[in-house]
């Protein structure tokens, strides 16, 4: 038998013994690559979730009393992308009557000369809003915002309808100063409507509609940070800067999770 033969019955004999310590070499580097690849894993999973933990911390102390005030005046700008500083609340139109009345007398008020009635009667628009920029206080309460918001002001001046304006004048047998008259209660009209969009009257009709209003806003942007439904924020309530006297518990919530 030459030496190439006696070499080839060698590795015949040889051959299996060969391919189980191939094969355990294999699984040992298969084994200790996926034990690297896991422990590669582990330690993302780990910092994975120490990461989504460390936001989750960072959410809730961005919307904890003594600083939701921050984070919400943080977003006015991006919640208002026209950067306006105005929030319109609400609009109405009222039909508004002014009169004026000029009575003479002559010889000591004893000999009547008449009087002069005018009247106007008027279409105006009101509308009402709160500045962005004045100040905002917000807290939480059991799953409840309570905002306490800037004060209502009305837009001034109104607009007044001057395309279906009515004027009437009547004057007394020795007057004849009616257009006189009716022209100085025509310049009265702006500062007259002025004064009245101010007054308490007004604000109390548009109220609960510019609270609601407040309430839609504050809703959109807790919306936009997620931080509106179950286990998050279910209702705001809002109280103005006039009604500060008021315990904002004892008003209605003026946004409820699933209301109209």
């Amino acid at each position: 038998m030459n030496n190439e033969s006696r070499w080839l019955q060698v590795l015949h004999t040889l051959r299996w013994p060969v391919v189980v310590v191939v094969l355990a070499l294999v699984m040992l580097f298969g084994v200790r690559q996926l034990r690297e690849t896991a422990r590669e894993g582990g330690r993302a999973t780990v910092d994975t979730v120490r990461a989504l933990g460390e936001g989750a911390a960072d959410i809730a102390s961005r919307f904890s009393t003594g600083t939701i005030t921050t984070t919400f005046v943080s977003a006015i700008p991006r919640i208002v992308p026209d950067g306006g500083t105005l929030l319109e609340l609400a609009v109405f139109e009222a039909t508004e009557i002014m009169s004026r009345t000029d009575d003479r007398r002559i010889f000591f008020d004893l000999v009547p000369l008449g009087a002069t009635i005018s009247e106007i009667r008027v279409p105006v628009t009101y509308r009402y809003h709160l500045r962005l920029d004045e100040e905002w206080r917000l807290a939480v309460a059991d799953g409840t915002c309570v905002v306490q918001a800037p004060p209502i002001h009305p837009s001034l001046p109104p607009a007044i309808h001057t395309d279906r304006m009515e004027k009437r004048s009547e004057s007394g047998w020795l007057r004849f100063n009616e257009g006189e008259e009716m022209d100085t209660l025509e310049r009265s009209l702006t500062p007259t409507l002025v004064d009245r969009a101010k007054d308490s009257d007004h604000l109390e009709l548009v109220r609960e509609r510019c609270r609601r209003r407040v309430g839609e806003f504050v809703q959109s942007w807790l919306l936009l940070e997620d931080q509106w439904g179950a286990e998050r924020f279910t209702s705001v309530v809002v109280v103005f800067a006039d009604e500060e006297g008021d315990v904002p518990s004892a008003l209605s919530p003026s946004i409820v999770e699933g209301g109209d």
